[in-house]
């Protein structure tokens, strides 16, 4: 296997500093926390390696918010994320933390990118008048579920040559992303 970067300590592929595999969950959120918290004292690259065939787009929010978080205490240490096989919805939020020099992940990954997702029924029942904060309250839920979702895919973009347009239309579908095809639009710095 060669160095994929000049940069990148083959070692963390073996011995990461955080290992996420499963879900996307309160555990998963709890392993990452409870792995970055003795980085405190150490020095060097800091890896995270995930495997996810997806879950809670809300907790990979916070994830990727204690990444941010843990990279501005420690500005001297480098984050490297690892994907490994399957790098699935939330498992794509939680990689869109590492800029794209820091992101690798092995050959025989597939990413999946969609848009966020709601699974809700409405039912409107009684005066007009009393339904339409159901409506309203519905509607900003939606809006504000856009807005991060655009704000998650421009940061998930940024450095490839993936348009803004182009990932919103195709998470629309189920985006599924070869580690080949996401090395070629630049998402990740090597494959390993």
């Amino acid at each position: 296997m060669a160095d994929p970067s000049p940069h990148f300590n083959q070692d963390l592929l073996h011995r990461p500093h955080a290992r996420l595999m499963g879900n996307v969950d309160e555990d998963m959120l709890r392993t990452l926390l409870d792995a970055l918290e003795p980085a405190e004292d150490g020095d060097g690259d800091l890896a995270v390696e995930i495997s996810t065939l997806g879950g809670d787009a809300e907790v990979a929010r916070r994830m990727v918010l204690e990444i941010d978080l843990a990279r501005s205490r420690l500005p001297a240490r480098r984050f490297v994320f690892i994907g490994k096989t399957t790098i699935y919805s939330a498992g794509v939020t939680i990689m869109s933390a590492f800029p794209k020099q820091d992101r690798f992940i092995t050959s025989d990954a597939v990413l999946l990118i969609h848009s966020r997702q709601l699974d809700k029924t409405l039912e409107l029942s009684g005066p007009l008048r009393g339904s339409l904060p159901k409506v309203q309250a519905l509607q900003q839920q939606l809006e504000t579920g856009c807005r991060l979702e655009e704000k998650g895919f421009a940061r998930l973009i940024e450095g490839s040559d993936i348009p803004l347009h182009e990932v919103k239309e195709r998470g629309l579908h189920n985006w599924y992303l070869t580690a080949q095809e996401a090395l070629d639009r630049g998402l990740v710095a090597a494959l390993l």
